[in-house]
């Protein structure tokens, strides 16, 4: 059973993210576990830094688009969010049926933690997804992309950071 757990874990190395395909029409476009590594050398380093849980931050961003690997990665525009959010707990718990129950257990209540958004860690592992987002479409645009496809990627993150380090490290990254 771990075999398959690890295979469906796997297939996020085949999931290309959707958002940059669509906005910007790029052809070797990164993947789901690409994003997901870059947003946990982010999550480890800050959270070593700041003092945080970083056990449970690594997990919740592991976890976090674990359920893409079944459904794709959908973007706003393709399916409305509870749309979204339905498909993804339902792949969720799918997926973790193939672990022994105490870290299926564990690892679920991570996931619906990250989905709820009340807690420090996962507030600040969505605003590391959106940084990860913008240091991605900064390394899109050293690539020939135009800043103005990439404003809205930007953008979002500006809005969603808060959080003072990521805010400063966003900061040096549009800048760079």
């Amino acid at each position: 059973m771990l075999t398959d757990f690890f295979k469906i874990a796997a297939n996020l190395k085949n999931v290309s993210r959707q958002g940059w395909i669509d906005k910007l029409d790029i052809k070797d476009v990164e993947s789901v576990a690409d994003h997901t590594f870059s947003m946990a050398i982010v999550g480890m380093v800050i959270s070593d830094l700041e003092r945080y849980n970083s056990e449970k931050i690594l997990k919740m961003i592991l976890l976090h688009d674990l359920a893409e690997s079944k459904i794709g990665d959908f973007t706003p525009n393709q399916i409305e969010k509870h749309e979204k959010i339905q498909l993804e707990n339902n792949a969720i718990i799918e997926i973790l049926e193939n672990l022994p129950n105490p870290i299926k257990n564990e690892y679920a209540n991570i996931w619906k933690e990250y989905q709820e958004q009340k807690s420090q860690e996962s507030k600040f592992v969505h605003q590391i997804d959106r940084l990860e987002m913008a240091l991605q479409a900064k390394i899109y645009q050293e690539k020939g992309n135009s800043k103005k496809q990439l404003e809205s990627f930007f953008e979002t993150a500006k809005n969603d950071i808060t959080e003072p380090k990521l805010k400063e490290l966003f900061t040096k990254i549009i800048e760079g």
